[in-house]
Parts: structure tokens; sequence; C-alpha cells
């Protein structure tokens, strides 16, 4: 074996026990380069007959080739296994608890729904929803709206179709509608849920989030709805006295129809909710129109019943002292940490209700 051949031997074995990209690049420099072996070898030819130059010169280019090849294979291999050592190391167990992690907080409309829940789990109501994409019938048509209604008109209402029968619901009385047709009354249920208008400023938003109630059974009147509302202002607020008025109003679901305003006072720029000398509109309600009944394929003259409608984004607005009702939906995480709730704090009326 010649010289140049044991070499190449050597450098072949370095290379294959290289676990290093530097380490390869260190002796394909050796080999390779500029004052490698191969230019060494190549410098030779100089000194060679003539007749032995053509012969030697395709030998070492043939070396040249096949260390090339190997080195390109070689750092190929060595990057693989970087990868996969790298999978490995930072492969998650998602079936693992978690060692490090940071505690989220709970949005506060996520956390009103929940106490608005948990006020009306005590009194018997229960929890009902619906898709947020409805149909003209139960949004408008069975609730008794007229054609002529200004919430039917484009610029209040998102449309999906050219026809204006399915959209995204405007509030979310539907869910009465399906509740009711689905069943036999009695009915005692509160629907919280997203609805949409084509309304955006400080106080209003394209989707908000609402809450309806409903009660059907018989002999149910207008005490019954104002003793529900007045328990429930009085639990969700958590104060003892509550100044409450019902206004004349009218809804083409409700009959007779109200507005409800409560009583507050203003202490250092901050409304204290309770009694006051100023009034401040908080939800509207009604008795259940009887053509309402009717399309529920319900008999009015056996069944009444009452439904009021909250707007729990306000409510959240009221309670927790926040002014702009856009910030709920600009995903800033300094302002959830700021007015979010422990996860774990789950509302209850008997340890309170609120942080």
């Amino acid at each position: 074996m010649s010289e140049i051949e044991k070499k190449i031997d050597e450098y072949k074995n370095k290379i294959d026990s290289c676990s290093k990209v530097e380490e390869l690049d260190s002796l394909k420099s050796d080999v390779l380069g500029k004052n490698g072996l191969i230019n060494i070898e190549f410098k030779k030819l100089s000194d060679l007959p003539v007749e032995e130059k053509k012969s030697f010169a395709a030998n070492i280019n043939k070396i040249k080739h096949e260390l090339s090849d190997i080195f390109r294979l070689k750092l190929v291999e060595i990057l693989d296994k970087d990868i996969i050592d790298k999978v490995k190391k930072e492969k998650v167990d998602v079936t693992l608890p978690e060692k490090n992690f940071k505690i989220g907080k709970v949005h506060p409309v996520s956390q009103v729904i929940d106490e608005i829940s948990c006020i009306f789990s005590e009194i018997g109501f229960s929890v009902e929803e619906g898709p947020d994409v409805e149909n003209e019938y139960n949004n408008f048509t069975a609730l008794n709206t007229p054609e002529n209604h200004p919430a039917k008109d484009m610029h209040d209402t998102f449309y999906l179709d050219q026809d204006m029968k399915t959209l995204l619901r405007t509030h979310t009385s539907p869910v009465q509608i399906r509740t009711m047709l689905k069943g036999k009354p009695p009915f005692k249920i509160i629907a919280p849920g997203r609805t949409y208008r084509s309304d955006s400023d400080q106080t209003h938003t394209p989707m908000f989030h609402q809450l309806e109630g409903l009660q059907i059974d018989k002999n149910i009147n207008m005490g019954h709805l104002k003793g529900c509302l007045n328990y429930f202002i009085k639990e969700f607020f958590e104060i003892d006295k509550i100044k409450m008025r019902f206004r004349p109003s009218h809804f083409p679901f409700t009959e007779p129809s109200a507005e409800v305003d409560i009583g507050y006072r203003l202490e250092n720029n901050k409304i204290i909710i309770g009694e006051g000398d100023k009034w401040l509109e908080i939800l509207g309600c009604g008795m259940v129109h009887p053509n309402v009944l009717k399309n529920c394929k319900i008999d009015s003259n056996k069944f009444q019943g009452f439904a009021f409608g909250i707007g729990i984004d306000r409510l959240a607005m009221l309670k927790y002292g926040i002014n702009d009702l856009r910030s709920f939906f600009e995903c800033d995480y300094r302002w959830l940490n700021h007015y979010g709730f422990d996860p774990l704090d789950v509302p209850t009326n008997y340890r309170g209700l609120s942080r």
C-alpha cells in the first residue's frame, strides 16, 4: 500500500468517528483545503515523468471525489442525528402534569356568566344553549316580530344569504323558541350566549353576550317576574337592598313589556349600585306574548310566563368598573391580568360570587 493510500485510510477512519460538524469541517480542511493533503499531492505532479503524470492525476482526482462524497454523506448523517437528538430532548408527553406554568385568568365575561348561572340555578332555572347561526323564523317570526320591524334591516342584522333566511342571531331569545318547540311546559330556563348586531362604539360591539330568561307555567304573573329580578340583582351585585323600578316599554315578544331601572349613586367617580338619587337601565322584560306561545304550540289560555333579557357585558362593566366595552375583545393579557379571575375560584352563593 502506497503512502497516500495509508493516509487516506486514516482520514476515512477519522471521518467515520466524527460526531460533530466542527470536527468534520476541520478534517475536510486538512484533506480538501488549500493546504490540505489532496493539493499537496497535486503539487508532486511537477516532479513526475511525463508518462506518469496522467495516471497519477487521475488517481488523485478519483480519491478527491471519493472523499468529497464521504464528507457530504457524513455531514448529512451528523445533521440528521442532531435533529433526532433535539426532537428526543424536546419531546413532551402531554399526559404528564405540567411542572412549570403560569396560571391564566378567567375573562370577566366568563366569570359573569358563571355568576349568573349560579344565582338562577338556586331558584330552579336550568341553562339552555342554541346555535349562533339561526334561521329567520326562530330569530324574528316566532317571536312575533313584524315584517317591517327595523331590527330586520340589513344595517342592523348580519344575514348569511341573499334570501335573508339565515343570520347570526341578534339575541338569545331563539333559544326560548327552540326549548318550547322541543318540550312541554312548564319551562324555567336561562340562555346565555354570543349575539351579533351591526353596531360598534365605546358601549357597543358587533359581537356581544346576552342572557335570556324564561318561565312558563300556570298562573304566572308580573309579581313573579319582579320577585325573580329583585332576587337576581341583589345577589349579583352582592347588596342587601336594591331600589328598582319598572318603566312601560315595548318588545314584540312580550305584552306588557317593561324596562328595569336600578338606583345608584356616584362616589369618587364610581357607580355604587343599590340606593341613590340616580337611575340606571339594567334590562328589558315582560310577560310572554300570547302569539309567541301560539307559535310554539302552547295553549295561552292555560299557560302564561315571563321573559327577560340582560346584557352580560354591560353587567360586567357595572360590577367590575370597566369603562370600555371594546377592551373585552382586544386580547390584551395585561388587561386580563388586571380584570381577570382565578380559575380555581368558582362562583358560589354560599361563599360569595366574586373575589
